[in-house]
């Protein structure tokens, strides 16, 4: 009889062929991979994510598998990966698992990418701040209006149907959708949801990234790396950095600057010498105005136009001081190129 029992106990703790093969693969996979990430696959059809993981199977691995299988997983490989246990703890819920090489952030802005919009529905979570813009709701009057007092939108009627006097905030992060809402949002053909693979946690060399810990201000990060580096170019050309394109550029701005003191000093070469009749010819003119206004008998009136070479000399320094100034705008264009 008890060994009986223990065959029929041995049978029922045996453990599935396919699960076992499972956890090992899983265990492959964490020691593959630098990079190891749990999204939630909630509300998200099978079509969406076929084409996601079709356009990221060159850079992301994706496979969905049972939260127990690959709680076991993590457990063979704690030895091997510091941290990794704290995955567990995001085992929750419908998951896919992802495993690259690639950069956290990367693959945060590139999971972003593959969002699209979606209506909200009754009970969902607002992800960001949901405005109703202000302007013609298209919508006539009616009992519609009621929804509206409710939400506290303030409205007006003009040319037979509904307008939001102002732009009106109805809900905020973290708030949840109500019926009313989501109706009068679908109505308005406002869109707030996305719908994509939303990362719960991603896990790189002991370090547990959230999601609010991966998103960047891209365009600010681009303008402050704009900004240091035409800082740094100026000061390269302040100093002569020994650098071609600085080089360039500091041998133009030596060269206005020693014209421009020479013309100051009325030394006269054949480059300063259009420079210091012009300055003459602008302060005869200025004095001659002066005079003809305060002393109209002696019969002097203003020049206003000085000789045409002069004005051809001026437009050629003009271009070579307006070349350093487009020097620094193409550098800081090419900084495009760092964020694509």
């Amino acid at each position: 009889m008890n060994k009986v029992l223990a065959l029929i106990r041995g049978r029922a703790r045996r453990i599935p062929e396919w699960k076992r093969k499972e956890v090992e693969y899983l265990v492959d996979l964490l020691k593959k991979y630098k990079v190891i990430a749990i999204a939630d696959l909630t509300k998200l059809p099978s079509a969406q994510l076929q084409e996601i993981r079709k356009a990221l199977r060159t850079r992301v691995y994706m496979r969905v598998s049972k939260n127990t299988l690959m709680a076991k997983a993590i457990d063979r490989v704690v030895n091997h990966r510091k941290g990794i246990e704290k995955l567990k703890e995001y085992l929750k819920g419908s998951n896919i698992f992802l495993f690259t090489d690639m950069n956290p952030f990367e693959l945060y802005m590139l999971l972003e990418k593959y969002k699209i919009p979606a209506y909200a529905k009754p009970g969902d979570i607002a992800e960001k701040e949901i405005v109703i813009p202000a302007g013609n709701t298209g919508i006539p009057p009616g009992p519609i209006f009621s929804v509206f007092g409710k939400l506290k939108i303030p409205t007006k009627v003009q040319e037979g149907t509904i307008w939001v006097a102002k732009d009106t905030v109805v809900a905020k992060p973290g708030d949840r959708i109500s019926p009313e809402l989501a109706s009068l949002l679908q109505k308005l053909e406002i869109m707030p949801m996305e719908i994509g693979l939303k990362l719960k946690v991603v896990y790189e060399d002991g370090v547990i990234l959230k999601p609010q810990d991966l998103k960047l201000n891209v365009e600010e990060y681009r303008k402050k790396i704009e900004e240091a580096f035409l800082n740094a170019y100026r000061l390269g050309v302040g100093i002569v950095f020994p650098e071609k394109s600085i080089i360039e550029a500091a041998l133009i701005k030596a060269q206005m600057s020693a014209l421009a003191l020479a013309v100051e000093a009325a030394v006269i070469t054949s480059e300063t010498l259009p420079y210091v009749l012009t300055k003459a010819l602008t302060i005869a003119s200025t004095l001659a105005s002066i005079l003809a206004s305060k002393v109209p008998e002696l019969g002097f009136s203003a020049v206003t136009q000085p000789p045409s070479e002069v004005v051809e000399e001026k437009k050629e320094e003009e271009k070579k001081e307006e070349k350093v100034r487009e020097e620094e705008e193409e550098v800081a264009a090419g900084l495009e190129a760092l964020f694509g």
